[in-house]
């Protein structure tokens, strides 16, 4: 075959590939092959046997994640796409991080913080009330802890915030304001700790008049170690019991002003799931807080970080939440690793998945 016939039957080919809001030839396909989109489901597992999740953060200040650089217009969308599978709570994950911001802070940009060019606080909440959803809000993160370990350095600019906060939007949107995220992400007994999630949640309770609060610490299991350092073992990941010895400490001190709690997911190995989970159930039950689970929808198992999860993966962690009761199940996160609209193609699949399993049309 020369170059030109060559061509020709590679453009042919690729016209057949299935390409969003393009229809694909179903020359030679089989009988059996459904190839109309009439498809049945073939799970050969029993559907809707998980926790739903009900829940996502928002993560516009990231870390390691890029940037969508969504406007309104893809936020209304994803809003929807959200509500299209059931979640009926928002979670922005931290109002800033460093020098970079949510919203138009008085007290962060005289310390420093970047101007940025749109209040996301104010869209967010917007969008939660034409969606009817509940919004938290996710304090700030000054970074001063990952760079002390001493959680305490965070109350000190919390302070300032919660309360701008709730003057500028509090009154404003009280059918969307829903709670607070305390956004210190801790493992294990840190440093401070107890003292500056009781003193910044019950700052939050104070000034919303009892709005509830929640955090998600990760559980540091065999993948956080390995993730920690290379030149860690497994055998120094927690176990069980000094994972219920030290939370059993920290819920003491803090359950009065700390509603909830949401362990993330990814740290431990799928079959390790039940042991923990029934651990953080018990004691959440114990000092009368809510269990919910921070289902990670990105997957750790991965060399790159971070891409979505294998759908299989998902529903074994939701599944082994609804067996132990938990409350409610969050994400980490929507827009970036199921929205049929977000950078990563595989994204729209695992909702496509995920709709398929819990029997959503």
């Amino acid at each position: 075959m020369d170059r030109r016939g060559f061509i020709k039957k590679a453009a042919a080919m690729a016209s057949a590939v299935a390409v969003p809001g393009v229809a694909v030839s179903c020359a030679g396909a089989s009988s059996d092959d459904a190839c109309d989109g009439s498809a049945e489901s073939r799970l050969i597992v029993p559907k809707k046997n998980a926790l739903a999740i009900t829940g996502t953060f928002l993560d516009e200040i990231s870390h390691d994640i890029p940037h969508q650089n969504w406007g309104e217009k893809e936020w209304d969308a994803d809003f929807r796409h959200m509500k299209d599978i059931g979640i009926d709570t928002v979670i922005m994950i931290r109002s800033g991080y460093r020098k970079f911001i949510t919203y138009p802070s008085p007290y962060l940009l005289k310390q420093g913080c970047y101007m940025p060019s749109v209040d996301l606080v104010d869209m967010y909440l917007r969008l939660a009330r034409k969606y009817g959803m509940k919004f938290y809000f996710g304090l700030y993160d000054s970074g001063k802890y990952w760079d002390t370990g001493d959680m305490s350095v965070e109350v000190e600019s919390n302070r300032h915030v919660i309360d701008e906060v709730w003057e500028m939007y509090g009154d404003r949107y009280k059918d969307s304001f829903g709670g607070w995220y305390i956004s210190g992400e801790i493992s294990r007994s840190t440093k401070g700790v107890i003292g500056a999630f009781h003193d910044m949640g019950k700052q939050c309770k104070d000034v919303s008049g009892g709005l509830p609060t929640f955090i998600s610490p990760w559980i540091d299991g065999k993948k956080a170690v390995w993730a920690g350092s290379g030149s860690l073992t497994k055998e120094q990941a927690v176990s069980v019991a000094e994972h219920e010895r030290e939370w059993d400490e920290i819920f003491d001190g803090i359950h009065d002003v700390v509603d909830a709690c949401a362990f993330q997911d990814g740290h431990i190995d799928y079959d390790e799931l039940d042991a923990f989970f029934e651990v953080n159930k018990r004691l959440a039950d114990k000092y009368g807080m809510q269990c919910w689970t921070n289902a990670e929808s990105f997957d750790r198992d991965m060399p790159i970080k971070f891409l979505p999860i294998k759908f299989d993966k998902l529903r074994l962690k939701l599944e082994a939440a609804k067996r132990a009761g938990y409350d409610k199940a969050i994400t980490f996160e929507f827009s970036h690793f199921m929205s049929p609209q977000s950078c990563y193609r595989q994204a729209g699949y695992l909702y496509d998945r995920y709709k398929e399993y819990f029997d959503i049309k």
